[in-house]
């Protein structure tokens, strides 16, 4: 769309970025199906414990599963040496600035990653509750980390990123004592946001939680291969 204001032209191109995307996105799923490969986008804001989550979700189900982990960085690879040092390939994804990644760069990624050998294969999307979410990145399921310490209050203040989450893991919860956080609240909000959100307490730093977390993944992604996951 076109419009004119003063001496000058608007012109909205947001609509169009998107829909393209979205059909890139649905591509990118219908070639993880017949690959029998179930990619999960793992989001969160930076400091909130994703990639010691990662870390201890691997190392509980590197044995069972075939398992490739893509880094989204603007200019790092810190975290992909980290990932690559538990036994599993690891490919760092460097944005060039931006703060998402898209159905497009996803992509590019998993062809380097080799995803036809992988059953599950995770990105972990660049530290952000505003621009990972407004893409479509071809996921069969979108994961968020919220952090204790970031408070209970975060589903009102960035909403698009709790209503696109199939899951949320409330991680640092052996720090519930030192913080003002209502869980009950937090839970209330989020459910508010999307009420077919799984929520699931964590401490990666101790395991606590983190079974049903694993639990959960792991029969996510034997419904994706057996094709009972729409």
């Amino acid at each position: 769309m076109v419009s004119r204001m003063g001496d000058f032209r608007i012109i909205e191109v947001k609509q169009s970025v998107f829909a393209d995307n979205d059909k890139r996105a649905n591509e990118v799923r219908k070639e993880l199906k017949e690959k029998g490969t179930f990619l999960l986008n793992l989001m969160s804001s930076p400091g909130s414990g994703k990639t010691t989550t990662l870390s201890r979700t691997i190392e509980g189900l590197k044995d069972e599963l075939k398992i490739g982990v893509m880094e989204a960085d603007i200019d790092s690879d810190v975290d992909a040496k980290t990932i690559s040092d538990l036994g599993v390939k690891a490919i760092q994804l460097h944005t060039g600035g931006m703060c998402h990644l898209d159905a497009d760069m996803t992509h590019q990624g998993l062809e380097g990653l080799g995803v036809g050998e992988l059953d599950l294969a995770i990105l972990e999307n660049v530290g952000n509750l505003v621009c990972p979410a407004e893409f479509d990145t071809g996921a069969v399921k979108n994961a968020m980390i919220l952090s204790v310490p970031e408070g209970h209050d975060k589903p009102l203040k960035y909403p698009l990123m709790f209503t696109i989450c199939d899951v949320v893991l409330i991680n640092k919860i052996d720090v519930l004592p030192y913080f003002d956080f209502d869980m009950e609240a937090c839970k209330k909000y989020i459910l508010m946001r999307n009420p077919n959100a799984t929520i699931i307490p964590i401490c990666a730093r101790t395991g606590e939680g983190m079974e049903a977390w694993k639990d959960w993944l792991r029969n996510q992604v034997k419904e994706w291969q057996k094709g009972d996951n729409n």
